[in-house]
């Protein structure tokens, strides 16, 4: 709901009600009044929120629950959760429907599996290659 995520980010990014409020050019009081649910922002006012939080209007308004961790902060604008999967025995996973949906992948598409000592991510083998490539003709134009 509006007023958790806005409590939410609010917290994570250490601003006050009344720094929040001047930065979308309200008072406090009006600020404290959507955080508790007693009203909601205009059209106008959400979007400004969205902006100064770095969120989309629609994340900001929904709400993201997790299994085992609870209510989640809205995303930054292009960041996204599609929820958890479990590895299988041989070590596979099912990629989320509306996470393949969204990002257009289909059956028999390359990924590459790339990781950090945080976790891992996949990335479309014809995006990497081509990074590659050009990082490569960098290089031996250097030489």
């Amino acid at each position: 709901m509006l007023k958790d995520n806005l409590v939410m980010l609010r917290k994570l990014n250490g601003y006050s009600q009344e720094q929040v409020a001047d930065e979308i050019d309200i008072s406090r009081q009006a600020y404290a009044k959507w955080e508790t649910g007693a009203t909601v922002p205009d059209v106008d006012k959400a979007a400004r929120l969205a902006q100064f939080y770095r969120v989309t209007v629609d994340a900001l308004l929904k709400t993201e629950n997790v299994e085992g961790l609870g209510t989640l902060p809205p995303a930054p604008v292009g960041k996204n959760i599609w929820g958890s999967v479990s590895l299988g025995e041989r070590g596979q996973i099912v990629i989320p429907k509306a996470a393949r949906d969204h990002l257009n992948l289909e059956a028999g598409q390359r990924l590459i599996v790339a990781s950090d000592e945080n976790g891992i991510a996949l990335i479309r083998a014809e995006h990497f290659e081509q990074k590659i490539h050009k990082l490569m003709a960098k290089i031996s134009d250097k030489k």
